[in-house]
């Protein structure tokens, strides 16, 4: 939004207007009537390249901090209790950016305390999920974190599409904006635009907060703490039966020895997930997360619309339309996931989502190639189908990542750890997503500028790599049980 970035000094606005094709109306010599003013022509400020990287990436920072402190939440107060802390800290992240003087170092830590709270929830709500669902019903249920996330995804486009076309589409003033602007090129616009859609974020986090304490707590934990009581009732309630039933005793009794087990073994440390029988499945976990981020997903995710501008698309289509469309793909792609996950199993969704996601980053990599043109020499004409198979290359990929990649690595890192080191191993998948996440939105708007078309080959050689990693590489963990799984990963099954 243009108030945002004038107030942290990303841009600057000299009052210059631009037509909706992005240009000059008085120099725009391919569209002599499109005289009408559009949109503002903003400058680019002093880092902006820096400033940008850092305000997008502090989130992910935030979030490493929080997968590294999951553990000690999660084992201590429990799985429930560690997610209402979380979204309590969202909150008061959200509080420090929506109030942020105009410093981008100011927002940025408002940015790091909202993604502490994302990253110890990243850890903990997948192990939650996956220690009260059923076993034949866990990889779908887990799944649906990722549907919740993209369906988030969905809903924030939208209302900041919305705000952004009522302040930024046609704004009053513009015909007049050279002369009142000349001087006062740093000058703030209305910045209640952007504060208003920060402010948005605290329904979804008072909501969690409130909502988890209507919810059990982990069984798996509860016996851990020596309250197997509590455990059968929780049991009972998830299956909707007594707690005397057989059923209940049952899984009570396969946790409770699983306890006993790792009881009998000591506390557990970081370094246990580096022995010889948990080691596998730490560098599993911390390449599937690191794969899952270099596949390229949120160099389109963030920075989508900027990507739109440079194929030619109008700063409409590019900042409303598209992203809209392409969000939705996402959501929708989500749900074949959540059948896939359970029908074809964990690797082999890894295996087929690699490849069609090198597949369309080389198709929007030869597209990009023409549309590169136009951009670098106004004077050469491209055909617009170079510019919508791009474009559907883009979307198709979204798509192969969103049923894929997108699920899997949540699902499996909260389901092949024992026990006794579940949420510190959660947490270095956790840890490995954020960080690498934040190594490429930080890299982000440098990538754009310099890379250019050559962006989406490095993503498709990644993504190569990543079908070599989990085709010779993961080990199949569809239709196990947790305990099942521990077997499985020893190697005693």
């Amino acid at each position: 939004m243009d108030a945002f970035n004038i107030y942290f000094g990303l841009n600057k606005w000299d009052g210059s207007s631009v037509n909706e094709y992005g240009k000059n109306p008085a120099e725009d010599k391919d569209h002599p009537n499109a005289t009408e003013l559009f949109y503002r022509s903003l400058q680019e400020g002093t880092d902006k390249d820096w400033r940008s990287g850092m305000i997008n990436s502090a989130f992910l920072l935030g979030s490493v901090l929080g997968a590294l402190v999951a553990t000690y939440f999660g084992e201590k107060y429990g799985r429930r209790n560690s997610i209402i802390v979380g979204a309590c800290i969202f909150i008061v992240g959200i509080f420090l950016e929506a109030f942020s003087p105009a410093n981008y170092l100011f927002i940025s830590f408002g940015r790091i305390v909202a993604g502490i709270a994302i990253g110890l929830n990243s850890v903990i709500a997948p192990t939650y999920i996956s220690e009260v669902a059923p076993a034949k019903y866990r990889g779908t249920l887990s799944s649906c974190y990722q549907l919740m996330t993209t369906f988030g995804i969905v809903i924030a486009a939208a209302i900041n599409s919305i705000i952004w076309y009522k302040t930024n589409f046609k704004p009053e003033g513009l015909a007049n904006a050279k002369e009142t602007r000349k001087g006062h090129e740093e000058d703030q616009l209305d910045n209640m635009e952007w504060k208003l859609a920060l402010l948005m974020q605290l329904v979804p986090g008072i909501g969690l907060a409130v909502l988890m304490f209507f919810l059990p707590k982990s069984p798996r934990w509860l016996c851990s703490k020596d309250r197997d009581e509590e455990a059968a009732e929780v049991l009972a309630k998830l299956n909707a039966t007594s707690s005397s039933d057989s059923l209940v005793q049952e899984e009570l009794k396969a946790i409770q020895e699983d306890v006993a087990a790792t009881r009998a073994a000591g506390s557990s440390s970081v370094s246990e997930l580096f022995s010889s029988v948990v080691r596998r499945r730490t560098f599993i976990t911390f390449l599937m997360q690191l794969f899952q981020q270099w596949t390229g997903i949120n160099q389109i995710m963030y920075y989508q619309s900027q990507v739109y501008e440079r194929m030619g698309f109008t700063k409409f289509t590019s900042t409303c339309v598209l992203p809209i469309i392409n969000n939705l793909v996402n959501f929708v792609s989500t749900f074949p996931g959540m059948w896939g996950i359970e029908k074809l199993g964990r690797k082999t969704l890894l295996v087929i989502g690699a490849i069609m996601m090198a597949v369309f980053h080389l198709g929007v990599f030869i597209c990009s190639t023409q549309t590169q043109k136009e951009q670098d020499n106004p004077a050469i004409k491209v055909a617009n189908s170079w510019k919508i198979a791009a474009v559907i290359c883009i979307f198709c990929f979204v798509f192969s990542f969103a049923w894929t990649w997108g699920p899997v690595p949540w699902v499996y890192q909260a389901e092949v750890f024992p026990l006794r080191v579940r949420v510190k191993g959660s947490a270095v998948g956790s840890l490995s997503n954020y960080f690498n996440n934040w190594i490429l939105t930080f890299l982000g708007p440098y990538l754009m500028t310099h890379w250019k078309k050559y962006t989406f080959l490095l993503f498709a050689v990644c993504c190569f790599i990543a079908w070599a990693y989990s085709q010779f590489y993961v080990i199949e963990s569809k239709g196990l049980n947790l305990e099942e799984m521990d077997a499985k990963m020893s190697g005693k099954a």
